[in-house]
């Protein structure tokens, strides 16, 4: 990626946004950009929705069991109460919070701090999920990554659910989803 210099001394925000399907490596590019950004003596602070207990209540942690400590967060709004003085901001899970995110994303790229996001495209309709359609139109830069379909072994980019349960929102993991490609995912 390439960053145009600042030569006027002034720092410059922007937002990242990292998608795709479930076990497309989403939460795993978001952790290796944060550990990144420490490398380089950046002041980092992760967040994550406080519904999502998943792995562990307090880290955000990759399918793969690579892990970050961040805070969960009940309202996006409290990120930016407890994001000052930091150069870059990760949010993981984004299309579980309030459509707020997008303002919160947009004040803290506006005050001078990358942010990057991860989250779920779509949902396991194949719809667009949450706010994740409107954190990409106002994306500085996006990665759509794409996991390997269960079925066929293309790339797959919708999550299937394989329980009957409905309702847009239901925690799981590879007991509940797995990734599928189109056609697949239309059989």
């Amino acid at each position: 990626m390439f960053i145009e210099p600042n030569l006027s001394g002034e720092r410059r925000g922007w937002i990242e946004v990292v998608c795709g399907s479930m076990f497309s490596g989403k939460t795993e590019e978001l952790i290796r950009r944060l550990k990144r950004a420490r490398i380089a003596n950046q002041r980092v602070e992760i967040f994550k929705p406080a519904l999502d207990k998943r792995y562990d209540e307090n880290n955000v942690v990759s399918h793969d069991a690579n892990a970050i400590l961040s805070t969960p967060v009940e309202h996006s709004q409290t990120i930016l109460l407890m994001a000052q003085e930091v150069d870059v901001v990760g949010i993981d899970e984004a299309q579980f919070f309030d459509p707020e995110i997008l303002s919160v994303c947009e004040t803290l790229a506006l005050r001078g701090v990358r942010v990057i996001v991860a989250g779920l495209d779509m949902d396991y309709q194949g719809k667009p999920f949450g706010p994740m359609p409107q954190l990409l139109a106002v994306a500085d830069f996006i990665t759509k990554l794409h996991a390997i379909c269960m079925k066929c072994g293309n790339i797959a980019n919708i999550s299937y659910r394989k329980t009957a349960t409905t309702g847009q929102v239901l925690l799981g993991e590879k007991e509940t989803y797995e990734p599928r490609c189109r056609k697949c995912f239309h059989e």
